[in-house]
């Protein structure tokens, strides 16, 4: 297959192109290479990716309307994997515009480009956040998502939304994927993960917010790599008996699917720092902070169906994927124990 990843620089998309390499497709990767975070990490993985084979980037801004809309005409694409965005909820309050412009605008290209050239299936990356101010736990795609507390949810919510019109007028195969907090190697500077590693390592307190009173469903990128490339490989379809009369969230009449993908394994901010501190041998200095503005106090992936779509359920505990996740900080960062 020849498949085109946006955002192929970033942390999910370049481990999810790594495997679409190992597996033997084509992948032309964009990337607009921002400095949001540190420009190096991004570039490093960059590398690892351009020497392996069957691998094309080009240096593109999903924005660019005329840029994109050359790159589909240049190419056929049997499936797009969309995860270019613009990430974080405290920087949607800092830098609103940003999100407007990559998450939705940006967003609009990709669908124009996927319609014109027919493209097989759209996978895009949505987020947990979309259920906002929902408490009743697991989370499920069942569920109505009207009340975003961030931006960024917003703009993610309306990516499903802005999908599903064109599954509903052209025909369009599309699949949104709401990923739940994904760490693990090459991941963002931004995230948690990153921060606590770093404040440990430097003897500096690390923020904690909400003072440690969260649940995280934690998933490994392995894992969300693999939910996506299982749902890739099956197009959505319209959902046989979906009535207008009881109309589902998760499903629709038209070809247009939403799935979780966490890991069914919800765990608490405290422990997940405590198995870091073991990772590391070095324990944290706490820094305890109010909740920030935009987050929620736990996420809970109900994944029964992606397991029934794609016959998948993430898997990996936190002991496992922060020690992976240590154990290459250390390496690229060159951190002694």
């Amino acid at each position: 297959m020849k498949i085109l990843v946006t955002g192929a620089a970033g942390f999910i998309g370049s481990t999810l192109t790594h495997r679409l390499l190992e597996r033997g497709d084509q992948v032309v990767g964009i990337d607009n290479l921002n400095d949001y975070y540190d420009v190096r990490l991004k570039h490093a993985r960059l590398d690892r990716l351009r020497a392996r084979s069957g691998f094309d980037f080009q240096k593109l801004d999903i924005v660019e309307r005329k840029g994109m809309a050359e790159l589909f005409s240049a190419s056929k694409f049997d499936a797009v994997v969309h995860l270019a965005a613009q990430a974080g909820v405290r920087y949607s309050i800092e830098n609103p515009s940003a999100y407007i412009d990559a998450n939705l605008v940006g967003f609009l290209h990709v669908l124009e480009g996927c319609r014109h050239s027919r493209v097989g299936h759209l996978v895009f990356a949505s987020s947990s956040s979309v259920y906002g101010a929902n408490t009743r736990l697991p989370f499920s795609e069942h569920d109505n998502v009207d009340h975003p507390v961030s931006l960024y949810a917003a703009t993610k919510k309306a990516n499903e939304l802005m999908a599903h019109s064109y599954a509903s007028l052209y025909g369009m195969s599309c699949t949104g994927l709401r990923f739940f907090t994904v760490y693990g190697p090459w991941g963002r500077p931004d995230m948690a993960l990153f921060k606590f590693t770093e404040g440990i390592l430097a003897g500096r307190p690390i923020p904690v917010f909400n003072r440690g009173d969260m649940v995280r469903d934690f998933t490994y990128v392995d894992d969300i790599v693999e939910g996506v490339i299982r749902t890739m490989d099956k197009p959505a379809t319209p959902a046989v008996g979906w009535s207008g009369e009881r109309p589902d969230p998760a499903t629709s009449y038209a070809p247009w699917r939403v799935f979780n993908i966490g890991n069914n394994q919800p765990v608490k901010l405290m422990r997940y720092i405590e198995v870091l501190e073991q990772c590391l041998g070095k324990k944290a200095q706490l820094d305890l902070l109010p909740m920030q503005a935009g987050d929620v106090p736990a996420t809970f992936a109900d994944v029964g169906e992606l397991q029934q779509a794609v016959g998948y359920k993430p898997q990996t505990p936190i002991e496992v994927g922060v020690q992976r996740f240590a154990e290459w900080y250390r390496s690229y960062y060159r951190k002694s124990a």
